[in-house]
This record gives C-alpha cells, sequence and structure tokens, in this order.
C-alpha cells in the first residue's frame, strides 16, 4: 500500500543533520566543531567542541558510524553518537609528517592519509571497532616539478578512492598528476598501475566521483580548472580517457587566484569549488548521463580565502569556510537562475578547513 502523504512528511522531518567543521588551533585547542543544522533555515547551532590539534581534513566512514581527522603526527578517530557529538576511539601515528588530507575506501577496511610537506600516501587498517589500525603500505612520491617558487617537489594534495573499490586516485600538485594505485583488499598493500598527467603548473589538488562512478573530476588549484574523466574497468586494468576541461576563473593578471575544495552536493547533481584569491564560489552542473559539466553561477562568499564550502541537502543553501576572516558565511541558493542571497549573520570560527555535513539515523 502507498504511504500517505502525512507518512512522508513525517519521516522527512525525522531527519536530522550535524555539521562538523574542522579548524586550525593556534588559538584554541578545539579543532573540530559540531553544529545542529537547521534544515529549514539553512542556518547552523554549536553543539558542542572536540579537544583536537590541527585539524586540517576530516571525513566520515561510508557505513556512517565513525568521523577520522587529521592530527599532528597522525590521525584520531571517533564514534558517531546518536545526537551527533563524538566520542574517541583511538589515535594513530602516520610514521611521517601531518597529513592534508585522508578517506577510507568503501568498504571501510582501510585509511588513506595524503601527506602535503613529505610527500607521502600512508595506507592503515582499520579495526572492526572504527579505531584506526597498523600501517599497511607508504609510498613517498619522487621527482621533480616545474614551478620552483612552491611545486619543485611531490606534494600530495588527496587520496581517495575509485568507486568500484579498486584503485586509490592520488593527486600530486608538485608533480602536476595524478597517481593511480592498485589497492590489494588482503594485505593493504598499493601498486603503481597508471598517471593521469595535467597540465604543466597546474597543481591537481582534490578529486571528486560522480555518483554512479564513471566520471572522474580533478580539481586544478593554480590553472584554475577541472579536468573531466571517464573511468572504466575492462576486467584487467583501468582506463582513463579525459572528455572536458573547464575553466572557473582566469588566472593571471597580477591576481593570486586558485581552486581550493571541490565537493558534490548530496543528489549528485550540482559540484561545487571555492576560489580563494578572488573570495568567490562556483558551482556547476553535472550531467548525470554525459558527466559533462555547466557553470551555474560564481559568486563572492563575502569573506576571505573560502577553504572549502557545501550545499546542504535540498540544494536550497550554502556555506563556506571563510579561512582568513575567521568566519562561516550563509547563503539562499537558487541555482538554476544563478543567484545567491547572504542568509543571516555571520558565525565566527577560527581558520576554518574543512565541513562535512552528515545525516543522522532517523529517530523512532
Amino acid at each position: 500500500m502507498a504511504e500517505s502523504k502525512t507518512t512522508k512528511t513525517t519521516k522527512k522531518n525525522k531527519e536530522k543533520y550535524v555539521a562538523y567543521v574542522s579548524t586550525y588551533t593556534m588559538n584554541d585547542n578545539h579543532g573540530i566543531r559540531i553544529y545542529d543544522v537547521d534544515m529549514e533555515k539553512g542556518r547552523f547551532t554549536e553543539k558542542d567542541k572536540v579537544e583536537i590539534t590541527n585539524s586540517s581534513y576530516i571525513t566520515v566512514s561510508h557505513n556512517g558510524k565513525y568521523l577520522y581527522s587529521i592530527t599532528d603526527l597522525g590521525v584520531e578517530s571517533y564514534k558517531i553518537l546518536e545526537d551527533g557529538n563524538l566520542e574517541l576511539i583511538n589515535f594513530a601515528p602516520i610514521n611521517g609528517m601531518r597529513g592534508c588530507y585522508l578517506a577510507t575506501d568503501y568498504t571501510d577496511k582501510y585509511l588513506m592519509v595524503a601527506g602535503y610537506h613529505d610527500g607521502k600516501l600512508t595506507v592503515l587498517h582499520l579495526r572492526d571497532n572504527g579505531g584506526v589500525g597498523r600501517i599497511t603500505d607508504e609510498v613517498f612520491h619522487k621527482g621533480l616539478g616545474s614551478m620552483a617558487d612552491r611545486n619543485s617537489r611531490p606534494h600530495i594534495a588527496s587520496a581517495r578512492m575509485t568507486h568500484d573499490n579498486r584503485y586509490i586516485l592520488v593527486a600530486d600538485q608538485g608533480m602536476d598528476h595524478v597517481n593511480v594505485y592498485d589497492l590489494n583488499k588482503e594485505t593493504g598493500k598499493v601498486k603503481l598501475v597508471d598517471i593521469l598527467r595535467c597540465d604543466l603548473e597546474s597543481s591537481p589538488r582534490q578529486i571528486k566521483l560522480s555518483g554512479n562512478g564513471k566520471y572522474i573530476y580533478v580539481c586544478l588549484e593554480s590553472s584554475c580548472k577541472i579536468d573531466v574523466y571517464e573511468y572504466e574497468f575492462d576486467g584487467k586494468n583501468p582506463h582513463f580517457e579525459k572528455i572536458q576541461t573547464v575553466e572557473v576563473v582566469k588566472p593571471g593578471g597580477g591576481t593570486n587566484f586558485s581552486l581550493s575544495a571541490l565537493s558534490f552536493s548530496s543528489d549528485y547533481k550540482y559540484l561545487i569549488t571555492t576560489v580563494p584569491g578572488d573570495n568567490s564560489v562556483a558551482i556547476f552542473s553535472a550531467d548525470q548521463k554525459t558527466g559533462l559539466l555547466e557553470q551555474k553561477l560564481l559568486l563572492p562568499v563575502s569573506g576571505d580565502y573560502p577553504k572549502d564550502a557545501e550545499i546542504l541537502p535540498g540544494n536550497k543553501f550554502l556555506v563556506s569556510l571563510n579561512h582568513e576572516s575567521n568566519e562561516m558565511s550563509f547563503f539562499k541558493l537558487d541555482i538554476e537562475n544563478g543567484t545567491m542571497m547572504l542568509n543571516g549573520n555571520f558565525v565566527h570560527i577560527d581558520t576554518p578547513n574543512c565541513i562535512v555535513v552528515h545525516k543522522l539515523a532517523n529517530e523512532g
């Protein structure tokens, strides 16, 4: 029997979201802030904070039970409680300098950590209780880049799995390419199987995949572009074909424009990137069948150096993390008409880095 309108509305009303925001901790030792999300108003209310040092990036496991965070010299794991608060499970070292990005594989068996400063990919085993275990592999990238002022050596900026859970895609800003590693699911060891070579001095930073996993999007920090690849697995080997490059904003002319974060809306219809220097956010529609992007808007965030931004589920609101002006700014969205309007007062937060909006389990 079909559900009544009242039943559907009740279920919708029971959907609750929290936002986790990671920060540096120069002025406050609480590196993760937790907010209740008002989905009707597109606003946050702080509910808790977590003591952790320099939480430069966070991620939630694919099963939604655990949160993982970068911290000095390693990573920390947390259990996500029913109300969205966090309970520390453990700390694990990564045998290197502080990481800048982390992600789990799609079975939540392994955690990949990207090392910007030492150019190292670290893979760690995850325990059944969500805790971080031993290092299963670590790979140092080698070589010389093309930008003497910054990218003269390897700088791994991100690492994430393809949706079929076969390969780790590792963006190296210093070497201007994306390494493709096969992940052995039994041992946690990795093997280089391909390299996606980006334009010189483009600085690939973050990577996202379409909802069906067929298309790969690479954010190019220095050239302010996004490369789009079509991905296929033929039963033996991966195949990547570049199908589009879009320019977000034109760099040069004395400006210091760059791209920072890259994220999808929860329904994968829209791809968003932030543009520090220009202090703006760009939103693209992503064709579900072809993977191609079309820019819908490029507008200011009313803050300094947007490090990350997120479209709230429903695509009616956006929040921007303005790293240098120490605040979050909120907006009402009309993406198809290309408009974005301020939505209430800014919220102060010191040096915000990364945001994850997480849906809690339904009550009842």
